[in-house]
């Protein structure tokens, strides 16, 4: 505790940010600082991205591997140089013994010149992080999209709606998602799926039918670091627990903006409460062992899918 401090998480969600990393971030920072009881919650991590700009032009949406980043100096290089631009706390212990700063102090500073895999900030590919927070009437809750700036800023299209990973699969193969459509995908949350699984499947098949720049998805589960565009992940509440992306139902409009950082059902609320009152909570999937133990007892995404706080 004397290294994981908020100070320390904070650092790590700034430096994730700056390289335009996974949304799976959110879950495990969000369960570090639970277990190491420092109090993070979802708008820590929009404080944090809103102040961090986006300097690192790297897959899935930009050009560069992390490779090479290593051949211009590697992580230290970047930290040494957030640092000296003010988005790294350099008070913070380390494994060192010694602090950030300290640790940093001799590491060669970034060259630009030579360069374009790492941009200054004021060529930042996007002046803040790019991960961000949404909410709606869609993710009461918080949901987390990875947007870079080359989606665009608004989507809207209509739902085309899978209960679960497979069928999602067998969809989008058989050529059921068009441009313009928002692919959702539920059932598959901390507590229905169980377990949250990546949909990295399904969004590759996405990327493969030519379609990633021209649709959407959005799912209660996660995604992997290699999915790009307009993609929501960690909807809460998730749909097994009555969340009101169970209630969509494909046809339905759905708009995503980056704008104001919102994800909402165009449906009227009163059809939306018709639709509650009909609603039956479907099983969990398994009923005995470990998984039936874990669907009873995980948090939700927003909380970091921890199993010991209820």
């Amino acid at each position: 505790k004397d290294i994981v401090t908020k100070k320390s998480i904070e650092n790590a969600i700034a430096i994730v940010n700056a390289l335009g990393g996974s949304t799976n971030a959110v879950l495990h920072y969000l369960a570090i600082a639970y277990a190491a009881d420092i109090e993070f919650t979802l708008e820590d991590f929009q404080r944090v991205s809103d102040r961090t700009p986006l300097i690192a032009d790297l897959k899935p949406s930009g050009k560069y591997l992390m490779e090479d980043v290593h051949g211009i100096g590697g992580t230290p290089t970047i930290m040494k140089y957030l640092l000296e631009k003010g988005y790294l706390h350099g008070d913070c212990m380390t494994v060192t013994g010694k602090t950030l700063a300290e640790n940093l102090a001799d590491v060669k500073a970034m060259e630009f010149e030579e360069q374009d895999v790492i941009q200054p900030e004021n060529k930042a590919l996007k002046s803040s992080g790019n991960l961000q927070i949404l909410y709606g009437n869609l993710a009461e809750k918080g949901a987390v999209a990875k947007i870079s700036g080359n989606e665009g800023l608004k989507f809207e299209g209509k739902a085309v709606v899978y209960d679960g990973e497979q069928a999602a699969n067998t969809g989008i193969s058989n050529g059921e998602v068009n441009r313009g459509d928002v692919v959702v995908i539920r059932y598959v949350g901390p507590k229905g799926g169980p377990g949250m699984p990546e949909m990295l499947k399904p969004t590759s098949l996405i990327m493969g039918a030519g379609l990633g720049k021209s649709v959407a998805l959005i799912t209660d589960g996660r995604f992997s670091g290699g999915t790009h565009g307009f993609v929501v992940g960690h909807i809460t509440p998730e749909a097994q627990e009555g969340g009101l992306i169970g209630l969509v139902e494909t046809g339905d409009t759905i708009t995503i903006s980056a704008v104001d950082n919102s994800i909402t059902l165009m449906v009227p609320k009163k059809e939306i409460e018709e639709r509650k009152a009909k609603w039956i909570q479907p099983p969990l999937k398994h009923n005995k062992g470990i998984l039936f133990k874990y669907a009873k007892s995980v948090a939700s995404a927003s909380e970091g899918c921890v199993t010991d706080k209820y």
